[in-house]
């Protein structure tokens, strides 16, 4: 493919987004909120540099390792301090820009090698102060694979590097595919064509570069402790000491971040208005919207608004232009179900689950309609593969037809499974492990009234967001029967980021587990790796569509919500949000 076909597919691929972006949220949302304000300067003000940003967290990172990180709350961190090969302008997340790189990806014709070059004059923080080469790329990418640095999207991504599988069982020092024949360039070859999904995911971190020489006694350990002594290639870095060691990072509890001295404007595409950003970790979301809401120079983070002070702002003439409703996110949020546990094994037991669950009430106790719509399949409204799944009427399946629960339906689907009354009749608790943020917190308790209208007693553990996924939800050993606060952002703009490492058999992990359903079926997993090679754009939209639609046929989960994500920022903020994280972009935001 040349680099005109590669511009050419991923804007086919993400073209129903910006129609999407221009018109979200319907009617619940008219008149209640300040749209998103992605790409510069909001309109009426102007940005000046300086300043520091507080940013509001109610938990913690699910990594600091960049190589690590997953989650949207990571990936803010890592895309302020690293320099990931490509990335995304804010008002863009179509066409991902030359970051580290010098120019867009060179893809052959035959869809098995990508070619990369990349800046001169980048150059990593202290304490190693040098000029940034290919091999610091290969190096972040190649640990990515090994068993202290388990990269949680490499092998969904990447799975077909030649040489992989040498290298992982030890036969080989080093992965054969990554190759860099020079210090301005770096080779990727594939055993399947899947050059385009490749290309796609050197915009995520894992691909900003590592200096080998510094990092490896770190990535000795198990696990890596790089994150807590990390370098730096973007404008901030997380303050350290004359060793390296991040003594801005202070786990569950603040992450600060300073200017990188390094660093030089000329090789970047982002302003990088603040001086520094203080993200404030374990605050309660009321105490934390009100302080935002009268102090200055704050925004929200990770926490979901409450209820009340949604309806408050929303209806407050003076506070509703800090109320940012950003597009849609291209995030679905359901909870899943442990297909490897009974009676959840048996599709028709889940089927009867989600026909029985009232899932507006879920909407209801995360707050309401401004938080998104309800979903009728995976896949949400705006992204490649949406429309190719039946659109907002998905694949017509009878236990999603109903939002508030059928539950005649749901005692159907029992009967077929074997319980004769049409409920669960065994004597069985069930466990869960949810989210304790406030929100999240709300929605489970609700989840646990709707499981118990099948007979399902459920006994929910709450913890913080970052212990249920890399204790529980993420450890297949270690995971609950049911995880009721578990969502999927997409990676990128292409379907095979929403769907591939959440529900293919071969992508489940000892730890850093996506499949949280830990679904394996045969045949879906026969239908993705199919998907996974289709490279004309819009054959590709319909192959991950019609997955869409199977995976929904298996029930793995409950989805109760297509989310936008309504967020906070105090009047002095100039807050500039990012299309493709759906989250602030710290490197465009300033205060006035």
């Amino acid at each position: 493919m040349t680099v005109g076909a590669w511009r050419a597919a991923v804007a086919a691929a993400t073209a129903s987004l910006v129609l999407v972006v221009a018109g979200c949220g319907g009617s619940s949302n008219e008149g209640s909120s300040t749209p998103a304000k992605p790409g510069g300067t909001p309109a009426g003000s102007s940005a000046k540099k300086g300043g520091d940003l507080k940013v509001l967290y109610g938990g913690d990172v699910d990594n600091i390792d960049p190589r690590q990180t997953y989650y949207q709350y990571g990936n803010l961190v890592a895309y302020a301090t690293q320099r990931p090969l490509y990335s995304y302008k804010p008002d863009d997340a179509k066409t991902p820009q030359p970051d580290l790189a010098d120019g867009p990806p060179q893809i052959s014709s035959d869809g098995k090698t990508v070619t990369v070059k990349i800046k001169t004059g980048v150059k990593f923080s202290p304490p190693v102060n040098r000029e940034v080469t290919s091999k610091d790329v290969a190096y972040a990418l190649e640990s990515g694979f090994t068993k202290t640095v388990p990269g949680p999207y490499l092998g969904a991504y990447m799975g077909d590097l030649t040489g992989l599988k040498a290298f992982q069982s030890g036969k080989a020092k080093h992965i054969s595919g990554i190759e860099t024949p020079d210090d301005q360039t770096i080779v990727f070859k594939l055993d399947r064509p899947r050059a385009a999904i490749v290309a796609g995911m050197l915009s995520m971190p894992a691909s900003a570069p590592v200096p080998e020489e510094y990092a490896k006694k770190f990535d000795a350990k198990n696990p890596s402790t790089y994150g807590q002594n990390q370098v730096a290639t973007g404008p901030y870095m997380i303050q350290n000491d004359a060793s390296g060691k991040t003594i801005g990072y202070k786990a569950g509890q603040e992450i600060k971040l300073v200017r990188n001295p390094n660093w030089d404007a000329k090789t970047d595409y982002k302003p990088a208005y603040l001086d520094s950003i203080t993200i404030t970790e374990g605050v309660d979301p009321q105490v934390a919207s009100r302080q935002i809401l009268s102090g200055q120079s704050q925004v929200s983070g990770d926490f979901q608004l409450p209820a009340e002070i949604l309806a408050q702002v929303s209806k407050n003439s003076t506070q509703k232009s800090q109320l940012i409703i950003t597009p849609p996110t291209g995030r679905y949020r359901y909870i899943s179900l442990n297909t490897r546990n009974k009676p959840f094994d048996n599709v028709n037991v889940r089927k009867a689950i989600l026909a029985a669950f009232d899932r507006n009430a879920l909407r209801q106790a995360f707050g309401g309609p401004l938080t998104g719509e309800i979903p009728t399949h995976f896949i949400p409204p705006g992204q490649p593969g949406f429309e190719e799944s039946g659109g907002k009427n998905g694949p017509g399946v009878d236990f999603l037809a109903k939002p508030e629960g059928d539950m005649a339906l749901a005692q159907e689907y029992m009967k077929k499974a074997g319980y004769a009354s049409g409920k669960y009749d065994g004597n069985q608790t069930f466990t869960a492990v949810a989210d304790s943020a406030t929100q999240q917190k709300n929605v489970a308790q609700v989840a646990q009234e709707q499981f118990a209208k099948l007979g399902f007693k459920v006994k929910t553990q709450y913890v913080v967001r970052s212990t249920m996924y890399t204790k529980y939800c993420q450890v297949p050993k270690n995971e609950p029967d049911i995880c009721p606060s578990v969502g999927w952002l997409k990676d990128f703009a292409d379907p095979e980021t929403l769907m591939d490492p959440v529900f293919n058999g071969k992508n489940i992990l000892d730890v850093a587990n996506s499949n949280f359903a830990l679904l394996d079926d045969k045949a879906a997993n026969a239908e993705m790796d199919k998907a996974e090679v289709v490279n004309d754009p819009t054959q590709r939209n319909q192959a991950w569509g019609n997955v869409d639609k199977t995976v929904t046929g298996l029930a793995p989960g409950i989805p109760w919500l297509w989310d936008t994500q309504p967020i906070l920022e105090s009047k002095n903020v100039n807050g500039v949000v990012s299309q493709a994280n759906a989250a602030w972009d710290l490197t465009f935001t300033s205060l006035k």
